[in-house]
């Protein structure tokens, strides 16, 4: 049986409440309550008084390690965590085994996606072969391809060939794309363990300098200008970094940029536990980063909100730091992390969040359907929040299939108390919906 849903009293990006009816996959209206049963029908009432509805979250970056990495997430357990943190969409990174570099794996991707039905999942295409900098991978088979690739990235590795990089921006030209970079000179990385400066000095790990960083950027961003391509850097993290951003926008070159939810609120003074939770590349920045990319985010330079969503097994974290695995999860705890460090701090309204959250990454990721306003006749990606809610993160409790995240034990503001995909609830009451009826 198919379902509409009347949500009643739901306060639209944090305004005035209004009721909305759901059905057919689309907001058939908004305002008073009209829903009215229908033959065949069921029609659900959510109590949404108190709550915030949003446009559904889309993820311009996330790890969801399959194929090849089963044991840390799959595209169906990472869809149920994405779903339970209010995305709609989310993008998969190439770095698989076999990596998504053609059009093969990512259109396995793609019904791997489909069939779990949980959010929608748009596969990122390599832009190199095997995530190796040398040869380009088929961008135009993947982009042609039943998956509509339109983000390339061999993000874990930098594009570092200014060559193949000034290529790849000329190719995807074509057909709308975008190369999204991770930026790192790996000459200036070699070893490196964490951000270079005090805290690595004194603990005598090797750094991660930013200029590291801000080199690639400066050089991407003239390259981008030079071909008239469109340039994406992901997960910015220097002070730097958004001064080269910023030049470059008013300068008129197509850039746009991402910051992750840990850089928001994390520094290098967590490396000093040894605790590889904290272990991330990019690495955990000064407190001056810090407060730069919020900053940056709140006027407007970096553009978008990405998870970087990166889970990986017990053992490659529960060991000493040299050894841990870079990375952190991110999709359940990114829209209370963004509520703690730039709306409760008066720097973001909820507009200004479904704006960095949904609408631009999926305008960047040329994700239609996606990141839509919450109106008539548009389609009903939604999620509902309770922004007074408080909890503190449990890793055992969360829906990744992995427990990596920097935030364990902190208590964080806001709740997910549902999702809609096209109407359909894939979360309710803030769990994950089963699968079989997911896909009812």
């Amino acid at each position: 049986m198919s379902t509409d849903y009347l949500i009643l009293g739901a306060r639209l990006l944090g305004e005035e409440p209004a009721d909305l009816v759901l059905r057919d996959g689309v907001i058939a209206s908004l305002g008073a309550d009209t829903a009215h049963p229908r033959d065949g029908v069921e029609l659900v009432t959510v109590d949404a008084d108190g709550l915030l509805a949003l446009p559904g979250l889309v993820d311009l970056h996330t790890h969801l390690r399959e194929p090849g990495r089963e044991d840390t997430e799959t595209v169906l357990t990472g869809s149920r965590a994405a779903a339970a943190g209010g995305f709609t969409a989310v993008h998969a990174m190439a770095n698989t085994t076999p990596v998504a570099d053609t059009a093969g794996v990512v259109e396995q991707v793609h019904r791997l996606g489909i069939d779990a039905g949980y959010v929608d999942v748009r596969p990122v295409g390599a832009v190199s072969v095997g995530l190796e900098g040398t040869r380009l991978a088929e961008l135009g088979a993947m982009a042609s391809s039943a998956a509509g690739v339109r983000v390339f990235s061999d993000d874990g590795h930098c594009v570092d060939d200014p060559v193949l990089m000034r290529r790849a921006l000329e190719y995807v030209k074509s057909f709308d794309g975008v190369i999204a970079q991770h930026a790192q000179e790996p000459r200036l990385t070699v070893g490196a363990q964490m951000h270079e400066g005090v805290v690595s000095a004194e603990l005598g790990l090797a750094g991660w300098p930013a200029v590291a960083e801000e080199s690639i950027i400066a050089r991407d961003v003239l390259l981008a200008e030079h071909v008239g391509s469109r340039l994406h850097v992901c997960h910015l993290s220097t002070a730097g970094s958004v001064d080269i951003v910023r030049w470059a926008k008013a300068r008129g070159i197509d850039v746009t940029a991402e910051v992750t939810p840990h850089h928001l609120l994390l520094t290098d003074e967590q490396a000093r536990s040894y605790d590889p939770r904290y272990k991330v590349n990019p690495p955990l920045r000064t407190a001056e980063d810090v407060e730069a990319v919020r900053a940056g985010l709140a006027d407007g330079t970096i553009d978008v909100v990405a998870t970087d969503h990166a889970p990986h097994a017990d053992e490659d974290k529960d060991c000493e730091w040299p050894a841990g695995a870079f990375g952190m999860t991110g999709l359940e705890t990114a829209l209370p992390v963004i509520q703690a460090t730039m709306v409760e701090t008066g720097r973001l309204t909820w507009a200004d969040v479904a704006r960095v959250l949904s609408t631009t990454p999926a305008r960047i990721g040329r994700v239609s359907g996606q990141g839509r306003p919450v109106a008539v006749g548009e389609p009903a990606n939604l999620t509902l929040i309770d922004p007074a809610a408080r909890r503190r993160v449990e890793p055992a409790a969360q829906v990744t299939r992995s427990r990596n995240t920097p935030f364990a034990g902190t208590e964080l503001p806001g709740r997910v108390v549902a999702t809609f995909l096209r109407g359909r609830a894939t979360v309710y009451d803030g769990a994950p919906v089963a699968h079989e009826e997911v896909n009812a």
